[in-house]
């Protein structure tokens, strides 16, 4: 199981960060539209409980690697989207200026993975091989799709992609400390 709590990487997607992410911060969410006229801005999370993200009293909004930090001034789950109102957006032109902007806390204020969890920042960069030592390249980024998250991983040379499951038939050992993970997936899959 991945606790689904960040994922920095460079593309646009929802589920995508920015390049320049700062080693302290971790990419929870990112602000997608203004929710009313009031300042509230509705977020897309990326963790596995979308209302954790109310756990923290600070939030560091970034896009295009400039951050700042927003105190939270308000937050609470409208059916499934998290809404929020941050200290100083008090309308709708000033939410719709955050619109993109991905949604970060501090590393250190995260809880530590259990076991068999990871954090979706720790995955990203990691060398991934198969049990034949076949070299499919580096994890450039995660994908939620609904029934799996997949790993996309970049070939260091030609720059190809491989789109493996992160699912338990698949995947077969994740090392942070060596930085690799072992996948039971044929290179010509």
């Amino acid at each position: 199981r991945v606790r689904k709590s960040a994922t920095p990487q460079r593309a646009s997607s929802s589920n995508s960060a920015p390049s320049k992410l700062p080693d302290d911060l971790v990419v929870m969410g990112r602000v997608t539209v203004p929710f009313g006229v009031r300042g509230w801005i509705k977020v897309h999370t990326l963790t596995d409980d979308p209302e954790s993200l109310c756990d923290y009293p600070v939030w560091r909004l970034g896009r295009s690697g400039s951050w700042r930090e927003m105190r939270v001034v308000a937050s609470r789950m409208q059916g499934n989207v998290l809404v929020a109102q941050l200290e100083g957006v008090d309308d709708r032109d000033a939410a719709a200026a955050l619109r993109g902007s991905d949604v970060a806390v501090l590393r250190a204020e995260l809880p530590e993975a259990e076991e068999g969890e990871f954090y979706w920042a720790d995955l990203v960069g990691l060398n991934v091989v198969n049990s034949e030592q076949h070299d499919f390249g580096r994890v450039s980024r995660i994908m939620q799709t609904g029934a799996n998250d997949v790993l996309v991983v970049t070939a260091e040379a030609g720059g190809g992609e491989t789109l493996i499951p992160f699912i338990a038939d698949v995947i077969r050992q994740v090392d942070l400390k060596s930085g690799r993970i072992v996948v039971d997936w044929g290179e010509d899959y």
